[in-house]
């Protein structure tokens, strides 16, 4: 091994030296000493390096883990606040849900009450029908138009041409009913329909004024449930000369037709002032009342019987004295 000692040639192994010291000393290199230290160095520097790059990737791994790290934080506060929002929203959901099947709930109770009122209207419309004099009226029909009426022989048997009563209780009555009205008629083949509404406020001003007119070869009759026993009476004759001479009687005398839609006008302004002279007695008759009450309150007042003041009672009493 180049650090073994080794007898020195100069001094006869009386010393001993090293076979460095002796290399020096001859002035001739040890280039295993130099090889050997060459090599330790490039091995120092190259773990050196090895440490440093090693270092270096861990640090870019470190950065690398970090940054997605980072990423997945990130993604993962956004995914909770969509699972927030998400949850916020079935909430607000379910809760409109729940507002919906509780105003469902309540329309199908209102849809079940008007349908009910309807049905008693309608009930009540027929019960009144049947009691008039000369008139039959059918069942209540399953669908297209709620009753047929017709007028009576003296023998009591229904006369054709029957006529289809369809009964309206709304805001306002509207074209479409009018045109359903005459679909129904004409699917039943009646060449009169009438529609009879729950107050004359729910008839237009067009119905008002044309009460009785032909439409798509249909006879409809505008009426309430109030004005329809009086119309009934007034269509009477056209309906028995139908029933003789056919449905087109009324076609071929357009006169006579004007001259029923006046009849109905009439009617109507006589009702309506009759209708104000109504409210005018009772006006009248509230004031009557009022100034009744009035006078008997004056002629309560004049027949009681007056008390003297209590000082001429009292000066009475002394002049007495002094008598």
């Amino acid at each position: 091994m180049p650090t073994d000692a080794i007898e020195c040639p100069l001094c006869l192994g009386e010393g001993k030296l090293k076979r460095t010291e002796v290399l020096d000393r001859l002035g001739v290199k040890d280039f295993a000493r130099v090889a050997q230290l060459s090599a330790e160095e490039a091995f120092r520097l190259l773990l050196e390096k090895h440490k440093e790059d090693q270092q270096h990737v861990w640090l870019r791994f470190e950065g690398e883990i970090q940054r997605v790290r980072s990423g997945l934080e990130d993604k993962l506060r956004f995914e909770q606040s969509q699972k927030e929002h998400l949850n916020r929203r079935i909430e607000d959901y379910f809760r409109e849900i729940s507002q919906l099947r509780e105003r469902n709930q309540e329309l199908e109770i209102a849809v079940t009450r008007t349908a009910r009122v309807g049905r008693l209207e309608e009930a009540s419309f027929a019960d009144e029908a049947r009691s008039w004099a000369g008139i039959s009226v059918s069942e209540k029909l399953p669908k297209t138009g709620d009753y047929l009426l017709a007028f009576r022989d003296p023998s009591g048997v229904p006369l054709e041409p029957r006529i289809l009563v369809d009964n309206k209780d709304k805001a306002v009555v509207a074209e479409s009913d009018i045109a359903k009205l005459v679909r129904d008629a004409k699917e039943r083949s009646t060449p009169v329909a009438i529609l009879v509404a729950r107050e004359d406020s729910q008839l237009r001003s067009v119905d008002k004024e044309s009460r009785w007119a032909c439409k798509d070869g249909i006879w409809v009759l505008r009426t309430t449930r109030q004005w329809i026993p009086r119309d009934i009476e007034i269509l009477r004759p056209l309906v028995e000369r139908m029933h003789v001479e056919g449905s087109g009687f009324l076609n071929k005398n357009v006169a006579l037709a004007a001259e029923v839609l006046r009849s109905f006008g009439d009617l109507d302004g006589i009702e309506n002032e009759l209708k104000k002279a109504a409210r005018t007695i009772q006006s009248v008759s509230a004031l009557v009342a009022k100034y009744r009450e009035r006078i008997q309150a004056l002629c309560d007042n004049a027949s009681a019987p007056k008390v003297p003041p209590r000082s001429e009672v009292a000066i009475g009493g002394r002049k007495g004295m002094a008598g």
